[in-house]
């Protein structure tokens, strides 16, 4: 045999040998393992099997599923809201739609709703598979709700099914929408998105948007405006300019931009033109009938609480049929609407006073020991301010979140910079513009007015009723600014935008609040460390959906003990110092004054053994959202926590609590702690402010104060000159609620 021939044999017998484990498989030729199971022709049958199944699934349900009968304005019903006495508030009014037809509405505008929502809106079967697939596929895991719906698909949703986002949902959305696009022509099924669609401000369809947002009928819209209009319908209650906030402001422009870039792109609008489209203002909403005055805001309050707890939509909710009482109490809300009144409204002139139109109230009180809303303040009217002050989030809460910086300290039992305890009884500089010590982020914050407050040493307490900012600004660098962070959540606060949790200028209130989230703060501290949840909704009855109330009070936020010695301080606050307006022998009281940066905000927040209360003003430019100072407010000078809203505060509770046979609060658990002994080599987050670049003795002894007569920073600098000789050792004060005279420069 030759070589050629050896060679043809050997690969012969190769070709024949078993493989072995090299190959996957065993002596016989069989794969093994796993490998048995999961083959390139396996998984590739299985793979067309799902498919066949699915589109045959797909099929069975075409002829399965009807089109259902609309669900029409028919059966529409009235949601019915109740004071906490039963007595009704109001009552959603009828349907705000008026039906028209496509040739009504300018070409432009409908080919600004395709370019937004569905480019291939007129060569589409009505359904997008593939964002079907990625909404379903969100759904089921969790990931967000449903999307991907063509206009078909939308129009079916709102007029055949309700808004729930689920995969059953969107299966029935799917079939009757392609059963709906070989019926009807596209036109018709445009005109009826368009008639359907809610835009919000209680607009059913786009001729109750033209109205509702620019007072016009729908065939005087402008390309800008119907462009707004498709760019609201996304998210009409966050998108809606005349009451966004700054994300919703950023979000809509993006969105009505991408109308019009759409549209280019599309060939239906000149790229020249396109560049001179401005997005155009919409008018001020108005309140639907039987909504004026406070009935609009405390409906609106209702309305966000509901839907919060039963994940609604604004669609579904105003699709009627629920009963909902409030915990408003008439006479407390009528106290607190007459409170600002008086104190207030009946002091400003908006007509010719430029100051006093820019002038916003709200207000929110609450009963510490049921969490309950017994009175709510949102503005003047719907019509005059469609969003409710006392909900508003785009103002900062000021020295109003300094008591958080003290409950942190004590909960955490932190000690100041030379290791001793922080209690109301430490000591601290109160040197202005005293550079912090400890902090990666260097801070130097001015007192009030620029005044130095102690000599220089001052008590946490005397501190707090004056409101001193170096102060504050060191113990939460002593405390850790992360876990103040920590303690304000845990208290109620939001985690919001723009809140660092790094920083110690959050000492000063720097983050974002509204006057519900500060009164269950502070409700928690009335209610002894227990966590509060201010709730508008007492009950809430539907015959087709279930409503599971608010948790309003629950398990310790803070312990007792740091909540009762919060109080202790605040109550020196009233007794002896920025809050001392408010003192009176009807009640006792705690609370705390707050002024922002520019005099744009001023809060009063306090609380009695049996009512919480937070009064808050705005600086509010008329028809934007330009936040202006409050100072010169009727007449005045600076308009801080101490002037107007504690007035209004006093005149509320006062008649609040008439006829209330009022306590004291319990505080048996405050610990004030030990007075301390100035250390004057120590660090000066507690010794003299020699080691922080600043003089050790006051610059001139003559200034001598007593911070009783000078205690909001916002009244401006002390009025009340003592003589030296008075000057009082605070680590000598017999009682730490009781400010001692200071020494300032």
């Amino acid at each position: 045999m030759g070589r050629a021939e050896a060679r043809k044999a050997q690969q012969r017998s190769a070709r024949r040998a078993p493989r072995g484990r090299a190959t996957g498989k065993g002596r016989a030729g069989k794969r093994t393992g796993i490998r048995r199971f999961f083959t390139w022709k396996k998984i590739l049958g299985a793979f067309f099997g799902i498919i066949l199944l699915g589109m045959g699934a797909l099929v069975a349900l075409y002829f399965y599923v009807d089109e259902p009968d609309p669900n029409a304005d028919a059966i529409k019903q009235s949601n019915v809201y109740k004071y906490a006495d039963g007595s009704i508030m109001a009552r959603d009014g009828k349907m705000n739609r008026e039906i028209v037809p496509l040739s009504r509405v300018p070409k432009d505008v409908q080919t600004g709703f395709i370019a937004i929502e569905n480019k291939s809106f007129y060569q589409d079967q009505g359904v997008d598979f593939l964002g079907i697939g990625r909404g379903l596929f969100n759904t089921v895991t969790g990931k967000g709700k449903a999307g991907g719906s063509t206009i078909t698909q939308q129009y079916v949703k709102n007029f055949y099914l309700n808004q729930d986002q689920t995969a059953t949902r969107k299966l029935k959305e799917l079939v009757i929408s392609l059963k709906v696009d070989q019926r009807m022509e596209k036109p018709d099924i445009l005109a009826g998105y368009l008639n359907t669609s809610y835009f919000g401000r209680g607009a059913y369809g786009i001729q109750a948007a033209a109205q509702a947002y620019y007072g016009v009928d729908v065939d005087k819209l402008t390309l800008e405006q119907g462009a707004y209009l498709a760019a609201v319908l996304q998210a009409p209650s966050d998108y809606d300019l005349a009451t966004a906030g700054p994300n919703g402001t950023r979000l809509v422009k993006i969105r009505f931009n991408g109308v019009l870039d759409n549209m280019v792109e599309m060939k239906a609008l000149d790229p020249e033109k396109r560049k001179q489209l401005q997005l155009p203002m919409p008018i001020k909403p108005k309140a639907a009938p039987g909504m004026e005055g406070q009935k609009g805001y405390l409906k609106q309050a209702a309305d966000a609480e509901l839907r919060r707890q039963t994940n609604m939509t604004t669609q579904e909710l105003q699709a009627g049929g629920w009963e909902i009482t409030l915990n408003i109490d008439p006479k407390k809300q009528a106290a607190l609407e007459k409170a600002v009144q008086d104190e207030l409204e009946s002091k400003l002139d908006r007509k010719d006073r430029p100051v006093d139109a820019s002038v916003q109230a709200g207000a929110t009180s609450v009963d510490p020991k049921t969490g309950a809303i017994v009175a709510m303040y949102g503005g003047t009217g719907l019509s005059d301010h469609w969003a409710s002050n006392a909900l508003r989030q785009d103002f900062q809460p000021g020295s109003t979140f300094k008591p958080v910086v003290l409950a942190s300290a004590l909960e955490n039992k932190s000690t100041t910079h030379d290791g001793k305890p922080i209690t109301p009884n430490a000591l601290y500089d109160g040197t202005s513009k005293r550079p912090v010590v400890g902090s990666d982020t260097p801070f130097a914050p001015q007192n009030q007015d620029n005044a130095n407050y102690g000599d220089p040493l001052l008590t946490v307490q005397a501190a707090t009723n004056s409101s001193v900012n170096s102060v504050y600004a060191q113990m939460i660098v002593d405390v850790g600014p992360p876990a103040v962070k920590k303690t304000a959540l845990a208290l109620g606060m939001k985690d919001r935008d723009g809140w660092p949790a790094d920083k110690p200028a959050m000492s000063l209130g720097t983050m974002s609040a509204n006057t519900l989230e500060m009164a269950g703060v502070y409700a928690t501290f009335d209610n002894h460390g227990k966590k509060v949840t201010p709730t508008i909704i007492k009950g809430a009855k539907h015959a087709d959906r279930a409503f599971k109330p608010v948790e309003s009070v629950g398990g310790q936020a803070i312990t007792r003990e740091t909540a009762d010695t919060v109080t202790k301080v605040l109550t020196g606050v009233v007794q002896d110092g920025s809050g001392k307006a408010v003192k009176s022998s009807a009640y006792e009281a705690a609370g705390k004054t707050g002024t922002t940066e520019s005099n744009v905000a001023a809060w009063f927040t306090a609380y009695t053994p049996e009512l919480v209360t937070v009064v808050a003003m705005f600086g509010e430019e008329p028809g934007t959202a330009k936040q202006v100072t409050l100072t010169g407010t009727a007449g005045g000078g600076r308009a801080g926590g101490s002037s107007f809203p504690a007035e209004i505060w006093k005149a509320y509770t006062l008649a609040a609590l008439k006829g209330v046979d009022t306590a004291e609060f319990d505080l048996s658990e405050a610990k004030m702690g030990a007075s301390q002994a100035p250390s004057r080599s120590s660090s000066p987050s507690s010794s003299s402010s020699s080691s922080a670049g600043t003089p050790s003795a006051p610059v001139s002894p003559s200034k001598t104060v007593d911070p009783t007569k000078s205690a909001d920073p916002t009244k401006g600098t002390p009025s009340a000159p003592v003589s030296p000789s008075k000057t009082v050792d605070p680590t000598k004060s017999a009682d730490p609620t009781k400010s001692p005279p200071i020494t300032i420069p």
